[in-house]
């Protein structure tokens, strides 16, 4: 379990081809390395990993085929810099939302605006994505807790980044057209969940009145 709360940035020192997948080994500020340990979960970009090895400066992530096929993993190379978020310990502050950093897929970067001390991302993703979003609901982006704009259509919606989340985080470095990492507010997901069970439950066909016996020759009194 996560926050959305990146506590630091880390660096691709090397990307190792295992078959299908990679191995990916990140250097990190000591602040990172003390709260990690063989096993323990992290979040690169929102994309949540174990650490399989440790050293002075970095540490070794495995991540699968599935992993690097619906997560930007798949894509970085050596040099790129990662969000970077342990996993949430007893005690510590939630200072964002509840993440899980199970990523639902990918948005594109449509553009970036001003707005006032702020800068306006907008973006464009599959509308089975979209739809799970409400105006000021929380959404993850790269593993970055922020709040979903007013502008939301059935495909693309936008966010607000303040200039210390740009300074702090790799968003500040993204270009329109980039792909960006994305996990919608699990409540959420269950919300919909339940709704789209009700409404299955509540429809009415033919074939479900047959099978509860009307329909039948002579009918039901």
């Amino acid at each position: 379990m996560f926050t959305g709360i990146v506590q630091a940035l880390g660096r691709v020192r090397s990307v190792h081809a295992q078959a299908q997948d990679r191995d990916l080994v990140v250097q990190c500020p000591t602040v990172i390395l003390e709260k990690l340990s063989l096993g323990a979960s992290i979040a690169l970009d929102g994309v949540c990993q174990t650490v399989t090895a440790l050293d002075a400066d970095t540490f070794r992530v495995h991540a699968i085929a599935e992993t690097l096929r619906v997560t930007t993993l798949g894509r970085v190379s050596e040099g790129d810099r990662l969000n970077l978020e342990p996993a949430l310990g007893a005690g510590d502050p939630l200072g964002g939302h509840f993440v899980q950093g199970h990523v639902d897929g990918t948005v594109t970067l449509q553009g970036k605006s001003a707005r006032g001390d702020s800068i306006a991302y907008s973006f464009r993703g599959p509308e089975d994505l979209v739809r799970q979003l409400v105006p000021k609901g929380s959404i993850t982006l790269d593993g970055v807790s922020l709040t979903v704009g007013p502008d939301l259509g059935q495909t693309s919606f936008e966010v607000f980044l303040i200039p210390h989340t740009l300074q702090v985080t790799t968003l500040g470095d993204r270009e329109v057209g980039d792909q960006i990492n994305v996990e919608t507010d699990v409540l959420g997901k269950y919300i919909l969940r339940y709704l789209s069970g009700r409404e299955q439950a509540g429809t009415l066909s033919a074939e479900a009145l047959h099978r509860a016996g009307f329909g039948d020759e002579g009918g039901r009194e």
